[in-house]
């Protein structure tokens, strides 16, 4: 009886086979330190406006154009690092805007004047910028089909790593003297420099690799994998090693052209919705609390500390993300945090008593915190190899322009009252939440 030939597997199905290894650790670890080392740089710009208010005599509008020049950075380096990972590959990228944003963090130290401090902010936007997209996509292009939710919602956790770090320097460090503003930027400068370095060691994408005919450098990727998680290499495997090369791929035109074809139209739309609506809430409240409580009577120290402990309830809310979204799913998930953030945003901006400021406080971090791990999560899935950094890119960008209306809007909003701040923003969150449940959900299956 003659049996049938086993049909080679490719090198992706290979990967998606294998369990969490070593390997997937250091790159989760490797991806995740630049990121903890991006929120944390994010984080201290809430504190450095707060001491730059009294120290440079800086009204709300000013220290808005400081907060928006790294965003408008974000937006514009959103938008090329997603375009560029799709073209030149993503660990290139990923390492070259860490060392962008680590030199300008450095130099935002020196900065002598406010025209100049806004220009470093905005260069050190676009290394963050395009920094975040990239890291998603790679870290889902490696992770496991069965458990890659969770794998990029632990990726997205390490913002809260630094934002605490941020909490806890701006508490320490920057009330320390009238130069602890510089001392908190420079902390974070050589680190993130650090960062970049390790980066060039990480493996490149074998989609990519693949996708651009580079198939012995995509096999010795997967056989990396598959030794660190002692796997043989299979004898029914795709032998195919001879390089092949093809062109860079479609223009930058035609990947944004495609964005919006008929089978990615509807995800692409509601996901500009909620990267916007999340944008505009998030930066809008989290940049300006340390003020706000300043403004509200607080001093510089006790509004720094509420802001610590607010910061640490992002960490239970990350831990709950990552579980329910392999447990309900993608779209469910996000949008279950979208509305607790919404009514979180009511109950803080009505708070007046201190136990109410830090308790909803920390019920609008633990719900924020855990809807941006499951956007993290969900947006690079919904694209194939040759879109997925610039669909992930473009959302990203997208939603970074709300992150630069955002902290502008605040101080015309604030007049009106605390209140009505954080009702609209509840209502963006209201508006995301919406949006989130017309994605469509990859939950357990393969990358295209």
């Amino acid at each position: 009886m003659s049996t049938a030939p086993t049909t080679p597997r490719t090198r992706s199905e290979r990967l998606d086979a294998l369990p969490f290894t070593k390997a997937h650790g250091r790159l989760l670890v490797g991806s995740g330190v630049g990121w903890a080392l991006d929120a944390m740089d994010v984080g201290l710009v809430s504190f450095v406006l707060a001491q730059l208010a009294v120290q440079w005599q800086l009204g709300n509008t000013e220290l808005s154009w400081i907060a928006s020049a790294g965003f408008l950075g974000m937006a514009i380096g959103a938008t090329l690092g997603g375009l560029l990972a799709d073209r030149v590959g993503r660990r290139h990228v990923f390492a070259i805007t860490l060392l962008v944003f680590g030199i300008a963090t450095g130099a935002s130290a020196l900065a002598w004047g406010l025209g100049v401090l806004i220009v470093l902010r905005f260069i050190v936007g676009l290394g963050l910028g395009a920094e975040l997209p990239v890291a998603s996509t790679l870290m889902s292009e490696f992770a496991p089909p069965r458990i890659r939710g969770r794998i990029i919602v632990f990726l997205e956790a390490f913002w809260a790593v630094g934002w605490i770090a941020a909490a806890l320097i701006g508490y320490l460090v920057v009330p320390t003297s009238d130069d602890g503003w510089r001392w908190a930027l420079a902390i974070g400068a050589l680190p993130a420099v650090y960062a970049a370095i390790v980066r060039t060691r990480l493996p490149e994408s074998v989609r990519f690799l693949e996708s651009r005919g580079r198939h012995r450098e995509a096999e010795a990727v997967v056989r990396e994998f598959e030794a660190s998680a002692g796997v043989a290499h299979p004898e029914t495997a795709d032998e195919t090693t001879t390089d092949t090369p093809v062109s860079t791929g479609p223009s930058a035109g035609e990947r944004l052209r495609r964005l919006w074809v008929a089978t990615h139209r509807r995800d692409t739309g509601s996901l500009w919705i909620v990267w916007f609506c999340v944008n505009f809430s998030y930066y809008g409240a989290f940049i300006w609390i340390p003020t706000i409580l300043v403004d509200s009577g607080f001093s510089l120290v006790r509004s720094f500390g509420f802001t610590l402990i607010i910061t640490l309830a992002q960490i239970p809310g990350y831990a709950v993300s990552a579980w329910l979204i392999e447990a309900w799913g993608r779209k469910q998930t996000l949008a279950t945090f979208l509305a607790g953030s919404a009514v979180s945003a009511v109950l803080f901006g009505t708070a007046t008593t201190e136990p109410m400021i830090i308790v909803f406080g920390m019920c609008l971090s633990f719900c924020n915190l855990g809807a941006w791990g499951a956007l993290y999560a969900t947006t690079p899935e919904l694209y194939p190899t040759a879109l997925r950094a610039t669909g992930a890119g473009w959302a990203a960008g997208i939603g970074r322009i709300a992150s630069i209306i955002a902290p502008l809007s605040v101080p015309v909003l604030l007049l009106a009252g605390q209140a009505l701040l954080f009702s609209v923003f509840a209502a963006f969150f209201v508006v995301a939440a919406v949006a989130a449940l017309f994605l469509s959900d990859m939950r357990g299956r393969s990358l295209d």
